[in-house]
This record gives structure tokens, sequence and C-alpha cells, in this order.
């Protein structure tokens, strides 16, 4: 095949689920070989690496980011591509060189005032960085542009959340923080709700309008979110993990129940996949038989998970898998 049907080929995967992202990749490359320098192709490889690595169980993920070299080499080719310049500034928030990257997202909004996929990534750059006004203003006049984007929503939900959490850290009796508080949490609700409205799959976005009922006592709503999820098939490894985790928190902090919790995050870490959420399912396994033995409630359950957790980076996952099989 010439370079322009790899080329075309791999912007056609990477329009489809994550599952064809690697795919895409080796498109890409192809097409590269063939011609080095075409600022289409390079794009494209970097838009594939920049999205393989937010899957933190990837290869991609567990090495030093390629996204960020080739990213610039993008921009080498093309000084005014402002979707890499948003796309690398929040790679380069990753290690810690936040200072470039507000320049670069200043650079890219100033090329591109009004395009949306500039205007969704500065915001999600700027959220990160804490700097939630700016990115809120962002993101409300992206939705004048395209009303009905789930991902927007999202993120107007992720930066109404950070406002709430900050609250809640000094909390205070006056009327005018209670107030505050309601007013965003209905906030956070709305946009995560309408989210998921408008992308049924959106599951994330789900799970926090569920996180935010339970902090608001509706518990019910909550419940509902997390047994619709539980019976879905067919989805991403990390979301699945990412479900189990937080079922599994629900019913620690919520239902106290540990038992059942137990079972969410051994779940959890029985998915085959490398992630953050899996050291979290393990991490809170643990302290769940810590408690049981500090209450004098050790079985060979107990010892068994204990001996899991603690020799976890020991372990492959088809011998932990082979061991939670027999033993739960």
């Amino acid at each position: 095949m010439t370079p322009e049907i790899y080329g075309e080929k791999g912007w056609a995967l990477l329009s489809c689920t994550g599952i064809c992202y690697e795919e895409a990749k080796e498109c890409f490359l192809k097409a590269l070989e063939e011609d080095p320098d075409d600022t289409e192709w390079n794009m494209g490889y970097a838009t594939v690496l920049f999205r393989l690595e937010s899957f933190v169980g990837t290869a991609e993920n567990l090495t030093p980011s390629k996204a960020i070299p080739q990213l610039r080499r993008v921009l080498e080719l093309d000084p005014n591509d402002s979707i890499a310049m948003v796309l690398l500034a929040l790679k380069l928030r990753e290690v810690n060189e936040v200072n470039e990257g507000f320049t670069l997202v200043e650079k890219a909004l100033k090329i591109s005032p009004n395009r949306p996929y500039v205007i969704r990534y500065a915001a999600k750059f700027l959220r990160k960085a804490h700097a939630i006004d700016k990115a809120v203003e962002l993101l409300k006049r992206a939705m004048t542009i395209t009303p009905d984007s789930s991902f927007l929503h999202h993120q107007i939900g992720l930066c109404y959340r950070v406002k709430l959490i900050d609250l809640m850290k000094y909390p205070g009796i006056r009327n005018a923080e209670f107030e505050a508080r309601a007013g965003l949490i209905e906030l956070c609700k709305s946009h995560f709700e309408k989210a998921f409205l408008l992308k049924k799959t959106f599951i994330p976005a789900q799970l926090d309008f569920a996180e935010i009922c339970s902090m608001n006592q509706e518990q019910r709503k909550a419940e509902d979110i997390y047994i619709n999820l539980l019976k879905l098939q067919h989805t991403r490894p990390e979301n699945k993990q990412l479900v189990f985790l937080k079922v599994g928190l629900f019913e620690v902090h919520h239902k106290k129940n540990d038992l059942n919790a137990a079972d969410f995050f051994l779940k959890g870490m029985k998915v085959q996949y490398n992630s953050y959420d899996r050291e979290k399912c393990r991490k809170n396994l643990e302290k769940i038989m810590q408690r049981r033995i500090f209450r004098n409630r050790i079985d060979t359950f107990c010892s068994l998970i204990l001996l899991l957790c603690s020799h976890k980076n020991e372990k492959s996952d088809s011998e932990i898998d082979s061991h939670l099989n027999c033993k739960v």
C-alpha cells in the first residue's frame, strides 16, 4: 500500500475505539517509513502515541513518553499546529514542565481561538494545572460552538468537583459555605449526567455522577448506577477495573460492608491490566485484611489475601489469578 493509504487507514482507526489504536500506530509508522517528513502522518503518529500513553496499562505508558518528542517533531514541521501545542502542553505537565505548557497553551489559543479541540485540551491542561476558573471559562466558550459535547460537560463537571473538594477541605457552618457546597454539588451532577446521557458508554462520567450522589447522601441513585455498570460486558479493562474499585469504595465508606468490598477489590486485581486502579484495589484490599487481623478475625482467606498483596510485585498476573480462582 502507498503511504497515503496507510495514513488514511491510521486516521480511520483513530476514530474508532481504543482497541484499534495499536493497529493505527502501525499504519502511521508504515506511512512514515515511506514519507518521514509528512506533517499529517507525523501528527497521526503523535496523536496515537498520546492516546495510548493515556491508557495506564499499555506498554507506551510504562516507558518514557514517546509522544513528547513526536509532538515536538510535528511542531518542527508545522510551527503553527495548535492541536500539537495543546497535546504537548498536557504531556509536559506530566513531567512537571508546566511553564512551557502554559506558553504553548497561550500560543495555541491565539492561533486557534475558536477551534473546539484546541479549547477543550487547553481547558484540560488548565484544570490539571489548577487554573480552574480559566478552564471553566474556556469550556463554556467551547460549549457555544459544540453544545452537545459529552467531553465538554464532563470536563466542566470535573472543574466544579475540584472546587467542591477544595471547599470540603475546610468545612464551615456558615450559610454561605453551605450554599456554595450545595450549588457545586448540583453543578457537578448536572454536567456529569448530561455527559453520560449524551454518550451512553461514557463510564467515567457515570462513576463521577455516582460519587457525587454518594457525597450528597443520595445512596440509592449511586447504587443504581453501580448495579448497571457491573452488568456491562465488553468494556475496556481499565474501565472494568475502575468500576470494581469505585463499587468497592462505596461498599467500604457508605454501606460499611468490608467483605463485599473485598470481593470487588479482588475482582479489580484479577483483571489482567497493570494500572494505578489495580494498585488501588490491592491497597484497599490490604487495609480490609489488616482490619480483620486487628479484630482477631484471621482465617485462611485473610492470610491468602495478605500474602498476595505483599508479594504482588514478585508474582506474575497469571499466578495471582490462579491463586484467586482457587480460593475465592
